[in-house]
C-alpha cells in the first residue's frame, strides 16, 4: 500500500514550516515576557502596574480572536493573517523601544491583538490548505510548536536580558516573525476564500472585550478575597460574572453550556480541560517548593516533562489513521483526570514528591492528545464558511478558561498563604476539583462526535 504524503511533503513544506515558525514565536514571546517582566518594569518605573501587561494582552487577545472568525469566513485567511503578523510586529517594536510603562502596555495589547488575529487565520489555513487526512498532523504542528519555547524560552530570554538587555527579547523577534510570514505567502496566494457571503456586522469584538474585562475583574476580585477586602471582592466578582456571562453568550455557539452535540460540545470541552490544566500547572512548582522543599530547578522540571509529554501526545494523535476522534478525546481527558488526582495525592502529608514527574508527563500527554483533537473535531464538523467562526469560539473558550483557571489557583494560594498549614489542603482540593472536571468531561466526550446525518468536511 502506498504511503500517504506527510505535512512536510514538497506541496505543503513551506506552509508547514511557516506555521511552525509563527506559532513558536508567538509562544516564545508569551513565555519570555514572564522572564523579562521584572527587569522591564523596574527600568520603566512601572512596578505599580506590574499586572497590566498581562491583563491587556489577555483582553486584546480575546478581541483579536473575536474579530478574526467572521473576517476569515468572509474573505479567507490571507488578510487576517498578514494583519495579525503586522500588528504583532508593531507591538514588539513598541514594547522593545518603550520609554515609559504606558507605551509598554500598549505594545503588549498590540501583541495580544495580533496573536488573536493570526491564530484564527492559521487555523483556517489548515482547513483550506491541507486535505482532511492531513489535518490531524497539521494541527499537531501547531500543538508541538509550543514545546520548544517552553523548553528554551526562559533560558534564552534570561540570557538575552543579561547580555543584551530586555528590549532585545522583543526587538530580536521582529525579523524572525517577518521571515515566518514570508514562508506562508505562497500558501496564502493559492488558498481560495470559503466563498459563502457572511451578512451583517459582527458584534463579537465588542463582546470579546467585555469577556476579557470580565476575566480581569474576576482575577482582581480573587485577589481582593485573598487580601481580605470583602466589599471590593464582592463588587468585582459580581461585575466579572455579569460581563463573562454576557460576552460568552454571544461568543460561544448556542448550546455550549449544555454540551449540545457537535461543535458546541467540543468548544465547551476545550474550555473545561484548559481551565483544569492551567489551574494545576500554575501551582505545581510552588507546591514542590512549599510542601517538599525542592529547589527552583527541581520544582520547574515537571513543566519540562509535561512539555515533552504534550509533544508526544500531539504526534501520537497525528499518526492515528481515521480514529474515532471523540473516543480519542475521552482517553486524553481520562489521562488528565488521573494526572490531577495523582498530583493531589502528592500534597498529602508524608507522600514523596517524585511521582509528580511521571504524573505531569501523563498530563502533558493528555493535553497533546486533546488540544489537536478538539481542533480536528471542529474542522471536520464545519462548513468552509464556518471554520473561522468555530475556530474563534474554540480559541476563546480555551483562553478564557485558562485565565479563569489560573485565577482560581491564585485565589487558593493567596487565601491559604495567610493560614500557612492550610496550603497543602488547598492544593489537594484544587487537584481533586480539576480531576473531577476532567472526569466529567470524559463522560461527556461522546457528545463531541458529529451530529448524526450532518455531513462532515471533505
Amino acid at each position: 500500500m502506498e504511503r500517504s504524503p506527510g505535512v512536510f511533503a514538497p506541496r505543503w513544506r513551506l506552509t508547514s514550516i511557516g506555521i511552525a515558525v509563527a506559532i513558536s514565536l508567538f509562544a516564545f514571546e508569551g513565555i519570555a515576557v514572564a522572564t523579562v517582566m521584572p527587569t522591564a518594569v523596574r527600568d520603566l518605573h512601572g512596578l505599580a502596574f506590574f499586572g497590566w501587561p498581562f491583563s491587556v494582552f489577555l483582553v486584546m487577545n480575546l478581541v483579536g480572536l473575536g474579530a478574526a472568525g467572521r473576517w476569515c469566513d468572509r474573505i479567507g485567511p490571507r488578510r487576517p493573517l498578514l494583519a495579525g503578523i503586522a500588528v504583532f510586529t508593531a507591538g514588539l517594536l513598541l514594547a522593545g523601544t518603550a520609554g515609559q510603562m504606558a507605551v509598554f502596555v500598549v505594545g503588549r495589547g498590540a501583541q495580544g491583538l495580533g496573536v488573536g488575529l493570526a491564530s484564527i487565520a492559521v487555523f483556517q489555513l489548515v482547513a483550506l490548505a491541507y486535505p482532511v487526512g492531513l489535518r490531524p498532523r497539521a494541527l499537531a504542528i501547531i500543538s508541538a510548536a509550543y514545546v520548544l519555547p517552553a523548553l528554551v524560552g526562559p533560558v534564552v530570554a534570561g540570557a538575552v536580558t543579561a547580555h543584551a538587555g530586555w528590549r532585545w527579547v522583543f526587538l530580536g523577534l521582529v525579523p524572525l516573525v517577518l521571515g515566518g510570514g514570508l514562508t506562508l505567502r505562497p500558501a496564502l496566494r493559492t488558498v481560495r476564500p470559503p466563498g459563502g457571503p457572511v451578512a451583517g456586522r459582527s458584534r463579537k469584538p465588542l463582546f470579546a472585550l467585555v469577556t476579557g474585562a470580565g476575566v480581569v475583574a474576576l482575577q482582581a476580585g480573587g485577589g481582593a478575597v485573598a487580601a481580605g477586602r470583602t466589599v471590593p471582592a464582592v463588587l468585582l466578582t459580581a461585575a466579572g460574572l455579569v460581563a463573562l456571562r454576557s460576552g460568552l453568550r454571544v461568543l460561544l455557539p448556542p448550546g455550549a453550556g449544555r454540551l449540545r452535540r457537535g461543535v458546541p460540545a467540543v468548544v465547551a470541552l476545550r474550555g473545561l480541560l484548559a481551565c483544569a490544566f492551567y489551574a494545576v500547572e500554575s501551582v505545581v512548582p510552588l507546591t514542590l517548593v512549599t510542601l517538599h522543599g525542592l529547589g527552583t530547578v527541581a520544582s520547574g522540571l515537571p513543566l519540562l516533562a509535561g512539555a515533552l509529554g504534550w509533544w508526544a501526545g500531539a504526534q501520537l494523535q497525528g499518526r492515528l489513521t481515521a480514529p474515532d476522534r471523540a473516543t480519542l478525546l475521552r482517553y486524553g481527558l481520562t489521562a488528565l483526570a488521573c494526572c490531577f488526582a495523582g498530583v493531589a495525592a502528592t500534597c498529602l502529608p508524608g507522600v514523596p514528591a517524585w511521582p509528580v514527574y511521571p504524573l505531569w508527563i501523563v498530563g502533558g500527554l493528555g493535553m497533546g492528545v486533546c488540544v489537536p483533537t478538539t481542533g480536528v473535531l471542529v474542522l471536520d464538523q464545519s462548513a468552509a464558511d464556518e471554520t473561522g467562526g468555530n475556530a474563534s469560539a474554540l480559541q476563546i473558550s480555551d483562553v478564557t478558561a485558562a485565565g479563569l483557571g489560573t485565577g482560581v489557583a491564585g485565589v487558593l494560594v493567596g487565601a491559604h498563604a495567610a493560614r500557612g498549614p492550610g496550603f497543602g489542603a488547598g492544593m489537594v482540593a484544587l487537584g481533586l476539583l480539576a480531576a473531577a472536571v476532567c472526569a466529567a468531561a470524559a463522560v461527556g466526550a461522546a457528545r463531541a462526535a458529529p451530529v448524526p446525518g450532518r455531513a462532515v468536511a471533505t
